[in-house]
C-alpha cells in the first residue's frame, strides 16, 4: 500500500474503531441504568450521566487483560490488516445498530468477536482462529448470565432474610441508597470491560502497521480515548433497551435492582480480571432473571427472555457472516 493513502486510511479505521465504541456505550447504557431507572431512584438523564462518570474512570481500576484478548486471542495477529478490521467493526456495528432499532439487548462483545471471525476466516481459512481465547470468550456466553443469575439470586435470598424484621417501607429507604453504589459498580464494570474492546482492535491494528514495535501493548493515548467515547455513547442512553431490561423482563424494586446490579458486577469484576471478554448484556440480564426468579417463576416473562437469548445465539454468526460478507466485497474494490 501507498505510504500516502496508509496514515489515513490507519485513521479512519481508527474513527470506526471508535464509532463502535461510541455505539456500544449507546446500546450498552441500559446495561448500567436500566434498574437504577425502572425502580425510579434516578431519573434518566440523572442515571446516564451518573453511569458515564464511572463508565469513564473504569481504566483506574482494571488491567488491560480483556485488551489483549481482543487483540492477539481472537484471532492471529499476522492475520490483521486494516481490510480485516474495517469488516470486523462494520459486522459488528451493523449488528448493533439492527437489534438497537428492534429494542433487543445483544451483546456489543460477541458482535465485535464474530466480526473478528468473519474477516479472519474470510481472509485466511480457520487456520486464522486462537481457539483457545476464542473456546474462552464463547464459554463466558453460557458462564456470565449463569453466574449473574446465581448471584443475584443468592443476593436476594441472603437480604430478604436479613432484612426480615424491617418493614417494606424502610427496605426500600435503604436500598434506594444502596442502589447509587451497585449502579456505580455495575458502570465500573461495564467501563472496564467493554471499553477494552476497542483499545485492543486499535492496538492490534496499530501493532499489525509496524507502529507499536515488535511486543505487543495498548498506549495511554488508545485507553482514555476509548474511555471518553464510550462513556459519551452511555450519555446518549439506550432507551429502547432501557425499558426491556427494566421492567419487560420483570417488575424490580429498589432491593431487587441493588442485587441485580451487585450480582452482575461482582461477574464483570473476575471476568475482567481474568482477561475474559464477556457480555455486559448477558451478564446483567441473568442477573435480574435471577432476582425476578427469586420472587416467583412466573414473575418472569419467560417468553421475552428466550426471545433476547435467541438473539444472543445469533450475534457471533450474523455478526461474523456480515463481516465476511464486507471482507469479500472490500476486495472487489482493492
Amino acid at each position: 500500500m501507498d505510504a500516502s493513502l496508509a496514515f489515513p486510511l490507519l485513521i479512519a479505521l481508527i474513527g470506526v474503531a471508535l464509532f463502535f465504541d461510541f455505539l456500544n456505550g449507546l446500546h450498552d447504557a441500559a446495561n448500567s441504568i436500566a434498574t437504577i431507572v425502572s425502580t425510579r431512584v434516578l431519573r434518566p438523564q440523572y442515571a446516564v450521566a451518573w453511569a458515564a462518570f464511572f463508565n469513564f474512570i473504569a481504566f483506574l481500576f482494571f488491567g488491560l487483560h480483556v485488551a489483549e484478548t481482543l487483540g492477539t486471542g481472537i484471532i492471529d495477529a499476522s492475520v490483521i490488516d486494516p481490510r480485516v478490521i474495517f469488516a470486523a467493526l462494520i459486522g459488528a456495528i451493523s449488528w448493533n445498530i439492527i437489534t438497537w432499532i428492534y429494542g433487543i439487548p445483544s451483546s456489543s462483545s460477541h458482535a465485535l468477536i464474530g466480526g473478528l471471525v468473519g474477516a479472519g476466516v474470510a481472509k485466511a481459512g480457520g487456520g486464522a482462529l486462537v481457539f483457545s481465547g476464542l473456546f474462552k470468550t464463547t464459554a463466558a456466553i453460557v458462564l456470565s448470565p449463569f453466574t449473574g443469575f446465581i448471584l443475584a439470586l443468592f443476593l436476594i435470598l441472603a437480604v430478604s432474610w436479613l432484612f426480615v424484621r424491617y418493614s417494606p417501607f424502610q427496605v426500600d429507604g435503604v436500598f434506594r441508597v444502596m442502589q447509587f453504589i451497585s449502579a456505580s459498580m455495575y458502570s465500573l464494570g461495564h467501563g472496564g470491560n467493554d471499553a477494552q474492546k476497542t483499545m485492543g482492535i486499535i492496538a492490534v491494528l496499530l501493532y499489525s502497521q509496524g507502529m507499536l514495535g515488535d511486543e505487543f501493548y495498548v498506549p495511554f493515548w488508545v485507553v482514555i480515548t476509548c474511555q471518553s467515547v464510550l462513556a459519551l455513547g452511555t450519555l446518549f442512553g439506550g432507551w429502547r433497551i432501557v425499558h426491556t431490561m427494566g421492567s419487560k423482563i420483570t417488575k424490580l424494586n429498589p432491593m431487587q435492582g441493588f442485587c441485580a446490579e451487585t450480582g452482575g458486577a461482582i461477574t464483570l469484576f473476575a471476568a475482567t480480571y481474568l482477561g475474559i471478554p464477556v457480555s455486559t448484556t448477558h451478564t446483567i440480564t441473568g442477573a435480574i432473571i435471577g432476582v425476578g426468579a427469586a420472587r416467583r417463576v412466573s414473575a418472569v416473562r419467560w417468553g421475552l427472555a428466550s426471545n433476547i437469548v435467541t438473539a444472543w445465539i445469533l450475534t457471533l454468526p450474523a455478526a461474523a457472516a456480515i463481516s465476511a460478507l464486507t471482507y469479500w466485497v472490500t476486495g472487489l474494490f482493492g
